[in-house]
């Protein structure tokens, strides 16, 4: 009888241990989906800058299209977009951790990428275009790049960093010759778009020049005393991105829902742009407080040379540049190097 009771005693031991592992299992799994679903951010902060090229994260941000597609994925997200007038202050924000996603132009993605490789590793979501810049000026003696003096003063969004700037030495080399790209980097002035376009055309200031973006430098055209000295496009030999979203390695590591979810709104962002340009001109116009009709709108969106694309375009060649002028020590032999995986390859032509 003993004996008995301690084998079934022994079995009632085994049961409950046996119970224990199936619960200590079921509890680990559980707090893995859970430990999975708290990866996931539940507020996301997102950054843009002033300009029509920025529309199709207006777009997302007025239609609240990243909210839209992240409930696809599961998640309810709250965003949060900032305003930045450049692509430093927005990598500042980024390298600190308050700021998820970062939009601007390809030489402060560059910098970063190649600054963050060996730690953060920065990189690029998306494209968001590709568009020309022009480089404006009120002076009636400048017809070229050559003809700016120490009494001219351009206006950029970020001296040396931003891709006027950038674009502007590429330029100057070319003009000037090897070893001379930095020859009109003294004359630039730190302004964003805004008060570029007002400085120069209230004559009341030091600034003649604006190497600006759309709508901007559509805008100064207008003006009589305004002219076109340089379009990016001649610089680079054809089309190429203008601006671009990153993000660093931890983010998209830790949210690839979110990602996911960012692309997705992405392209209905663009698809909305190429198939309603009236609307979205509206929806722009009005929340941007902008200075255009909803013609004009329509004319720079819908405009030849303008490309509404996630797809990267001639990046290499500012890379290339960069890599030269000793402003990026890293290279890349192809510009999906740029990119987190699953950015378009290639653009739309």
């Amino acid at each position: 009888m003993a004996r008995g009771r301690l084998v079934a005693f022994g079995r009632l031991i085994r049961l409950c241990g046996a119970a224990a592992l199936v619960s200590a299992a079921v509890s680990a799994t559980l707090s893995a989906g859970a430990g999975s679903a708290r990866a996931e951010a539940s507020v996301v902060r997102l950054a843009k800058q002033f300009g029509i090229s920025y529309l199709p994260l207006t777009v997302m941000e007025e239609e609240k299209l990243l909210e839209k597609q992240a409930r696809q994925q599961g998640l309810e997200l709250q965003t949060e977009w900032l305003r930045f007038t450049g692509g430093s202050g927005m990598n500042e924000a980024l390298l600190s951790g308050n700021l998820d996603f970062a939009a601007g132009g390809v030489g402060p993605m560059l910098t970063i990428w190649g600054r963050t490789r060996g730690n953060l590793m920065i990189k690029g979501v998306a494209a968001l275009n590709a568009m020309p810049l022009w480089l404006v000026t009120v002076n009636p003696a400048v017809s070229s790049i050559k003809d700016f003096t120490e009494k001219d003063k351009i206006a950029l969004p970020t001296v040396k960093s931003s891709i006027q700037a950038i674009t502007l030495q590429m330029a100057a080399e070319k003009a000037f010759g090897p070893g001379q790209q930095g020859k009109l980097d003294p004359l630039t002035v730190s302004m964003g778009h805004p008060d570029a376009q007002t400085a120069m055309l209230g004559g009341r200031s030091e600034i003649t020049a604006h190497f600006g973006s759309p709508p901007f430098q559509e805008l100064e055209l207008k003006d009589p005393k305004a002219r076109k000295v340089l379009d990016s496009y001649d610089v680079l030999g054809g089309p190429h991105t203008f601006n671009l979203v990153w993000a660093s390695n931890r983010f998209v590591t830790a949210n690839p829902k979110i990602v996911a979810a960012f692309r997705a709104a992405l392209e209905e962002s663009l698809a909305l742009i190429k198939a309603e340009p009236a609307r979205v001109a509206a929806l722009w116009i009005k929340a941007e407080n902008a200075r255009l009709t909803a013609a004009e709108a329509v004319e720079i969106i819908r405009a030849p040379q303008t490309q509404w694309t996630s797809a990267p375009l001639n990046m290499l060649a500012y890379l290339d540049y960069m890599n030269r002028a000793g402003l990026v020590a890293a290279k890349a032999a192809d510009q999906s190097e740029l990119f987190f995986p699953g950015a378009a390859a290639k653009a739309e032509r």
